[in-house]
């Protein structure tokens, strides 16, 4: 990869506050002294090639100037009020921006204000952010904001302080609030940005670590301070990781701050920065049983433990089920799909089933015949007085709630991916349905 291809001698001399370190080997610069100096931030952590000695104040100046004409525009910057700022730095966590964006303008026109979000019930918030993964947070930023409600009459405190207590609401996401929302200089660092400071610096220390951490979050304070903008140099900051200082392939020709990069001088912005330990991911075989009537209805069943609470999916369970194996005629296996989470690998087989004639004759209830014309509205299987036995089991005797659900109505209620991606294995689903649900 070639050196930068634009003209920057003014800012190569800005930069650097001493003389580079050489490029094979060479030992560590001579400290730089003063605070204007990202060396202060890394002194106790290793070095590829010593600390680098550069001037924080011409960084910050270069990637405000950087960011004011690379800039992306995305929904969120169109409206910087705290709560859309919140909301947005949720959901980017761990998800690409091209995943968020459907999810966020949809999000937003359902729940426009954060009162909006607070009096929302907790199925009404999954069914929004269905699909999005991680419904741990969405809780969080739920109980973040009827917190707000509570103690500060909907408005989200400027006090970095009193942001700080709520729930979801960690140095990351209180960073972010506070640049972008209110203007103060409160650092960030997310993945973007730790590749970023971490390349520039030449860290060594594994991302995670506890040298690594404090070292980076020194130097993204540091930037943050030397700022005219500090919304502008935090979010410079993500977008340089995100468009230019990326995981693989970096574009160090396109980058403001290459001149003063320790892992680009020393032809290591493959080896920077260095990963943290895998976490294994444990296997877990489970069995998916979709069950479907002749009228294009399917059994689903709310999970109530902490894998996927609160969300909607065809019974999943570790071992056989004779309530559901003896509900249907016969069971196919259709196919097997993997999830993989944080720290499990999902290893499901799914069954297809018809429900059995006995089964399906002692459901013509009231419950049954009037289907609700409402999104989000759902008829449930009640009492089933003189019915078939496997319908008592099915039904009556189900450890979790469950619903018939249409089959054209699977868009209104909060359904987890993995559910999706059982569904998509049955052949009278509609393709272009599952399409829109599973984007």
């Amino acid at each position: 990869m070639g050196r930068p291809s634009d003209d920057r001698s003014t800012l190569r001399r800005s930069l650097r506050v001493g003389p580079k370190a050489s490029k094979r080997g060479g030992g560590p610069a001579k400290p730089a002294s003063g605070a204007d100096s990202l060396l202060s931030a890394t002194r106790k952590v290793k070095s590829v090639s010593g600390p680098g000695r550069v001037n924080v104040s011409a960084l910050a100046e270069a990637l405000e100037r950087w960011f004011a004409t690379a800039a992306r525009d995305l929904p969120w910057r169109r409206r910087a009020d705290p709560y859309a700022v919140w909301v947005s730095e949720v959901m980017l966590q761990q998800t690409q921006v091209a995943t968020v964006l459907p999810y966020y303008e949809r999000f937003m026109m359902r729940f426009p204000t954060l009162a909006a979000l607070a009096a929302a019930s907790e199925e009404e918030l999954l069914g929004a952010w269905a699909g999005l993964g991680y419904y741990r947070r969405a809780r969080l930023l739920h109980a973040g904001v009827r917190e707000v409600m509570a103690r500060y009459g909907g408005e989200l405190p400027a006090a970095r302080e009193a942001r700080q207590t709520l729930p979801g609401i960690g140095p990351y996401t209180n960073g972010a609030i506070g640049s972008i929302a209110f203007g103060e200089r409160e650092p960030i660092v997310d993945g973007n940005v730790a590749r970023v400071l971490s390349r520039l610096l030449g860290l060594d220390a594994p991302l995670g670590s506890r040298a690594s951490t404090e070292a980076l979050w020194a130097s993204a304070t540091q930037l943050v301070e030397a700022a005219t903008q500090p919304s502008a140099l935090n979010q410079g900051l993500m977008e340089l990781g995100a468009l230019v200082c990326t995981k693989r392939k970096p574009r160090c020709d396109a980058c403001p701050w290459a001149d003063a990069c320790v892992a680009f001088a020393q032809g290591l912005t493959a080896q920077l920065p260095r990963p943290k330990p895998r976490v294994a991911q444990a296997p877990v075989a489970l069995l998916a049983y979709v069950l479907e009537t002749d009228g294009g209805e399917v059994l689903l069943e709310q999970a109530t433990g902490n894998l996927f609470r609160g969300l909607w999916s065809p019974p999943l369970r570790s071992e056989p089920d004779r309530a559901l194996i003896d509900s249907a005629v016969a069971w196919t296996e259709v196919g097997r799909v993997t999830h993989v989470l944080t720290h499990r690998r999902l290893d499901v087989r799914v069954l297809h089933g018809h429900i059995h004639p006995a089964v399906e004759n002692a459901t013509s209830m009231p419950e049954r015949a009037a289907i609700p014309s409402e999104p989000g509205a759902f008829h449930a299987l009640g009492s089933v007085g003189d019915a078939a036995a496997g319908m008592q089991r099915l039904c009556a005797n189900a450890s979790a709630p469950r619903r018939w659900v249409p089959l054209t109505r699977l868009e209104a209620i909060p359904m987890s991916r993995l559910a999706l991606k059982l569904l998509e294995l049955l052949p009278r689903l509609d393709d272009a349905q599952l399409a829109m649900e599973l984007a």
